[in-house]
């Protein structure tokens, strides 16, 4: 489980791709301080497995899976990626639950510049995907916390403030670039319970007893 507070990016130093998925060689600093083989982390918002760690670089493999439902697989060598270890129980939530589980990916429509150094970024969201996003609700883009500002049409639009510009990947964005996109879990169980509303129970408590209690 992850907040979408991005600690630190890193950078691809390499990706291979193999018969059954790919391997991803990611440089870092701060995450590597106490990242361990078998640890979970974030790259972009998708969770991966730690499979090697040295002084500089983590190694994660990609699964055929990660690969169809990410942006993972057109990474270069030099792309820059945001960087999340899990949350401990200790931690304060600064952001918001994040699984690290992809549920599509966007395409940046546009990322303008306002007053003070704060954005204005603007990405065209997969249809199946809009029933889960509502105004001022959580959204992860590329594993960035981010709260939902405007929703037109397809198009997701969040306020950037100039420290989550400058600690992620965005400064280095442009149109047409594709982004991971993860909805609020919430939503999706709320969705899902929906569907079986008529086998759950009747409840033979009504308004009427509330208010014969004082309420």
């Amino acid at each position: 489980m992850f907040t979408g507070i991005i600690e630190e990016t890193g950078t691809v130093a390499c990706l291979e791709r193999r018969s059954g998925g790919a391997c991803l060689d990611l440089r870092g600093q701060e995450v590597l301080s106490d990242l361990k083989v078998g640890d979970s982390i974030a790259v972009n918002g998708v969770c991966l497995t730690t499979t090697a760690v040295s002084t500089e670089i983590f190694r994660a493999d990609l699964s055929p899976e990660t690969l169809e439902r990410s942006t993972l697989g057109g990474l270069r060598v030099g792309d820059l990626v945001n960087l999340e270890r899990p949350l401990m129980p200790t931690d304060r939530l600064g952001g918001h639950f994040v699984q690290g589980h992809v549920d599509a990916v966007g395409t940046l429509v546009s990322l303008g510049s306002l007053a003070d150094g704060n954005w204005w970024l603007t990405v065209d969201v997969p249809e199946e995907l809009l029933r889960y996003l509502v105004l001022k609700g959580s959204v992860a883009i590329d594993g960035i916390s981010l709260t939902v500002a405007s929703l037109k049409s397809n198009l997701l639009e969040v306020a950037i403030i100039p420290h989550t510009y400058e600690r992620t990947n965005l400064a280095r964005m442009s149109p047409g670039a594709k982004v991971n996109l993860e909805c609020d879990v919430i939503a999706k169980y709320v969705e899902r319970l929906l569907e079986f509303v008529d086998d759950l129970p009747k409840s033979s408590f009504h308004i009427e007893d509330l208010r014969e209690q004082g309420y």
